[in-house]
């Protein structure tokens, strides 16, 4: 290929492929007599080349993408591969280097900025005459890198359209919005007035901000005030990933927003809410959102939780059940009455569990009601009831309305008191299958926590068939992993004490743009079954300790949750490191 300065030629870029031995000489005569080679002019080649699927000369199993192609562009023109993650760049910075039109018209994105040089991303990289006018002007260094060319022209809408809403709402209102908003608030004299929350600017940074966290597959949006700005942050795979930050004054008006769209008190700011939003994701798909704020010292804290409807179309298996614990699963929850619980931290699954559970028990012979705190997800076969704590509507009240409504099958979102314990296992005793959720590290605790919240054992005895313990642990990314040798000290760390053979093999977390070079791309859940056999109920008495059920259950054939962990490791789901992160020592120290 010719270094001078010029743009793209697609004749050039389809000989420099097959001459460098990626693309056969007649998938390429092939493709220049085809009709969208026309349209050379308006689309740039690689995006052509990378639309047409064509075959990878070196292994015919694969294609030619577009990424792979941009790869290889920028090794043919001395340029570093860059692939443009948004998530690890600071909009708001790289959008005051250039113009808007400036960086349109040469289709230039910058994405990083230094004390004395900023990288700007170019799909052109034999065209950098703009390079040397930059440097000019900014008297700084820069640093062309090669980056996707579609990738290029969407971010270089998004950031410059962000950042302009954000540069108009903090030229339409240069104070802080008026009222209480934080602890440590100056009293701006002679200063009135507030940014709208439904100032067009502050819409569009609402709708970027929900979108754009759909689509990078997050589980919770954090929007944390801070002394001067505020931070936003995603939960991604359950890791923590700062995404933007924005002037107090904007983001009070991007809180009030979401506020009026979740239908909560927008004028109070002193005490927590709750609130819900239904919106679409990019893809059309429902999607709920549940949202909590919280007052803090600069301000209001929110929290949104996204839940995604798929998920109830989850089977077992995909939820992470293996095929003995599904088959031990069905066997419980086919009794036709007694109580069922599902354990672990927040964020370990127990919503989804339970949720897909009821999905497969709901059938038009059932009735089955839900009473929720808050209602996570709407199923239209179940009857769901939602706790209101301010007109005396809490869970054990709930269950008494719910008993009067003829059920065959009661879901309790939370067991947190005695009353609520109580009514569930009269509910359970009166001939109802009652399923519900507790806090506790394994399962054979959920049994002594019951006792501690003061249920006599003889109860326990009559109406507990099994308990549920669960995590969620981020699987290895199915796109970039790779299968080692097992490293025997670690394996023999995460099953200590139990005896197990290490696999020869684990698989390793490398990275790759599926995965934003984490390794790891989605979760699966561990679980611990335990199921009361009529040995184990002799053994619940007063004052049991949890860990002489423990013991008998793991004779009995249970497997503790870092086992059960040990074995997606072993199937090259996950790594030791991450089962060793969240499950409790196999012993249950």
């Amino acid at each position: 290929m010719r270094q001078t300065h010029h743009k793209l030629e697609f004749k050039e870029v389809l000989q420099a492929l097959v001459s460098d031995g990626l693309l056969a000489a007649k998938d390429a005569q092939k493709l220049q007599q085809h009709p969208s080679s026309r349209k050379v002019a308006e689309v740039h080649p690689l995006v052509l080349i990378g639309n047409s699927r064509l075959p990878d000369a070196r292994d015919s199993q694969k294609n030619l993408t577009l990424d792979m192609l941009t790869e290889w562009l920028a090794g043919k023109a001395g340029l570093p591969y860059y692939h443009i993650d948004p998530l690890k760049i600071d909009v708001a910075s790289v959008c005051d280097v250039v113009s808007h039109a400036y960086a349109t018209r040469f289709r230039i994105l910058p994405v990083a900025v230094g004390v004395n040089e900023v990288t700007v991303a170019t799909a052109e990289p034999f065209d950098l005459e703009w390079k040397e006018e930059l440097e000019r002007i900014l008297r700084i260094r820069i640093v062309p890198v090669m980056a996707n060319p579609l990738d290029i022209l969407r971010y270089l809408a998004e950031f410059y359209n962000l950042a302009r809403s954000v540069r108009h709402a903090i030229d339409l209102h240069k104070t802080l919005p008026s009222g209480i908003t934080n602890y440590e608030q100056l009293v701006q004299l002679g200063r009135t007035g507030s940014i709208d929350a439904n100032d067009q600017a502050i819409v569009t940074i609402v709708d970027w901000l929900l979108q754009y966290a759909f689509e990078q597959r997050a589980s919770d949006i954090h929007i944390e005030p801070r002394r001067d700005v505020s931070h936003v942050r995603f939960r991604i795979d359950g890791v923590m990933h700062p995404v933007y930050q924005t002037p107090m004054a904007v983001m009070a008006a991007i809180t009030s927003r979401i506020k009026l769209l979740a239908r909560m008190d927008v004028t109070e700011k002193r005490r927590p809410q709750d609130g819900r939003i239904k919106t679409q994701s990019p893809a059309g798909d429902e999607i709920e959102l549940r949202l909590s704020s919280m007052p803090t010292a600069f301000g209001e804290k929110l929290v949104l939780r996204i839940f995604n409807p798929d998920v109830l179309l989850k089977s077992f298996s995909e939820l992470g059940f293996t095929d003995d614990e599904n088959r031990t699963w069905q066997e419980l929850i086919r009794r036709p009455h007694g109580i069922i619980l599902v354990t672990g931290p927040t964020g370990s699954g127990k919503t989804t569990t339970l949720y897909s559970t009821l999905r497969e028990l709901a059938t038009p012979e059932v009735n089955v009601c839900t009473v929720e705190d808050p209602i996570e997800m709407i199923y239209p076969q179940l009857n769901q009831m939602q706790v209101q704590q301010n007109i005396g509507l809490d869970f054990a009240s709930g269950i008494r309305t719910l008993l009067r409504q003829d059920p065959d099958i009661v879901m309790v979102g939370e067991i947190r008191d005695l009353e609520t314990a109580e009514m569930a296992v009269q509910a359970a005793l009166t001939g109802h299958l009652v399923f519900s959720t507790l806090h506790t590290n394994d399962a054979a605790s959920a049994i002594t926590r019951l006792m501690d919240l003061g249920v006599p054992a003889y109860l326990i005895r009559a109406t507990v068939l099994g308990v549920l313990a669960q995590r969620l642990t981020r699987t290895v990314c199915p796109h970039c992993k790779q299968m080692v040798d097992a490293s025997l000290p670690a394996w023999i760390d995460l099953i200590k004490p139990w005896r197990a053979t290490a696999p020869a093999r684990v698989a390793n977390p490398v990275g790759c743009l599926e995965c934003r070079m984490t390794g790891y791309l989605g979760r699966v859940g561990i679980y611990e079954m335990l199921t009361l056999t009529p040995e184990l109920r002799e053994l619940i008495v007063d004052g049991v300790d949890s860990s002489l059920l423990r013991e008998r259950a793991i004779k009995e054939g249970q497997r503790p949750l870092r086992i059960s962990g040990a074995y997606k490791v072993a199937a090259g789901l996950t790594t030791v490191d991450e089962i060793a992160r969240n499950t409790p020592p196999a012993d249950g120290g």
